[in-house]
């Protein structure tokens, strides 16, 4: 089969592969109809997520047809259309059993690798780097899908694949950020990052009951979808010249009651700071640029609640911990438990409450991924979220 694969630091391609094949009577193999570029992706591509090898099947967004299906496997049959979560879980471990499905004990055959860098181990997840299992992913024709009892939703022929291919991730993302920021009626909350995952937390935002959502980025194709789609109060960061004391008068001095970094590891800042991160990232001196993350930190409220679903990769510098403690902050992050929120989010789709096809911006075939990739990376075109069809 093709699939599109990890080669070097900005480098993918799209080859030829093995097929995969049931290694476990749980499994199911699913014939791809749909697959996404997700901006987690791109951490893989510029070289800041470890453990990656030249060939790695790449993608953790899809969804398709169950063309094989394991004996012990109950609940899919031949013919499901189904969307797949990104974390694989096992469902009968202590964390599945807590609904906390991306730290699954028993899904990361790598476990040990993670453990030495996080002193334990997340679920394994598809096509993200062998510390998280070194799984193929989802850029492809074919992928195998392990306790597929527990992971793949079904979804009804009247939908299309567009509708509901992002219940596999930004979708429950951006709302797990909005819900971990225990939103009350009334709630000011300020989100940093306006790419995919940040237009659905500024939504979900509106959906558990904000009364005002402020959204941050710099580029203005962005800001504008998070204000016509999304209902947000925008601030372009570059055009200002405090952002803190931006987000301060617009919040009568007080703050917003929540803050959602939905950028991560690659986050821009103007300015001495911005060249000081970058820097030490090139340097390996620390994993991530925190940017973001700092300015989240300041700017929420006292006894406010931080949530981070931009994902970070291992060690920062100028994390604010002194400030987090005085002003008594509240912080919720990790990798989404997917599977918890897909069934509820469904039905928002169903209803018309979400839309998360507004997102895509591009719709390629799996032959052009590799510029799929460098649209998306270097934000060309416009270029919000990128779909692939084999």
């Amino acid at each position: 089969m093709k699939a599109n694969c990890w080669m070097a630091n900005n480098k993918v391609e799209v080859r030829e592969v093995p097929d995969p094949k049931i290694l476990n009577q749980e499994d199911i193999i699913v014939r791809i109809t749909s697959t996404a570029i997700c901006g987690s992706d791109l951490h893989l591509y510029d070289g800041y997520v470890v453990s990656m090898e030249k060939g790695d099947v790449l993608g953790h967004e899809f969804m398709g047809e169950v063309v094989e299906v394991g004996r012990d496997v109950k609940k899919l049959k031949l013919g499901d259309r189904v969307v797949v979560p990104f974390p694989i879980s096992c469902g009968r471990c202590y964390f599945c059993q807590q609904q906390l499905y991306s730290l699954c004990e028993n899904s990361n055959p790598n476990a040990w690798m993670a453990e030495k860098m996080w002193g334990h181990s997340p679920a394994g997840i598809f096509g993200y780097s062998h510390l998280t299992g070194g799984y193929a992913g989802g850029q492809a024709q074919y992928a195998r899908v392990p306790f597929a009892d527990v992971g793949p939703i079904k979804v009804p022929d009247s939908m299309t694949d567009e509708q509901v291919l992002f219940l596999s991730d930004i979708l429950p993302t951006g709302y797990m950020a909005a819900e971990n920021c225990d939103i009350q009626p009334g709630d000011t909350v300020a989100v940093w990052g306006c790419g995919p995952v940040g237009q659905f937390a500024i939504k979900s935002a509106f959906l558990l009951g904000a009364e005002r959502v402020i959204a941050i980025d710099r580029y203005d194709y962005r800001l504008r979808m998070a204000r016509e789609q999304g209902g947000a109060e925008t601030i372009n960061y570059e055009e200002v010249d405090v952002l803190l004391d931006v987000i301060k008068d617009m919040t009568g001095g007080r703050g917003p009651d929540s803050c959602i970094d939905a950028v991560g590891m690659e986050a821009h800042t103007p300015g001495v700071v911005g060249v000081y991160d970058q820097v030490k990232q090139v340097a390996k001196i620390e994993t991530d640029r925190p940017p973001a993350l700092r300015e989240a930190m300041m700017a929420v409220r006292n006894g406010g609640h931080l949530s981070v679903p931009g994902v970070y990769a291992g060690f920062i510098h100028g994390f604010l911990f002194g400030d987090a403690f005085e002003k008594g902050l509240t912080f919720k992050m990790g990798q989404t438990h997917a599977q918890l929120y897909m069934p509820e989010l469904l039905d928002h789709i169903a209803s018309g409450r979400m839309r998360p096809e507004v997102i895509i911006s591009h719709r390629m075939k799996l032959a052009d991924a590799e510029r799929g990739y460098q649209i998306f990376n270097e934000k060309e075109e416009d270029c919000r979220k990128v779909v692939l069809t084999p």
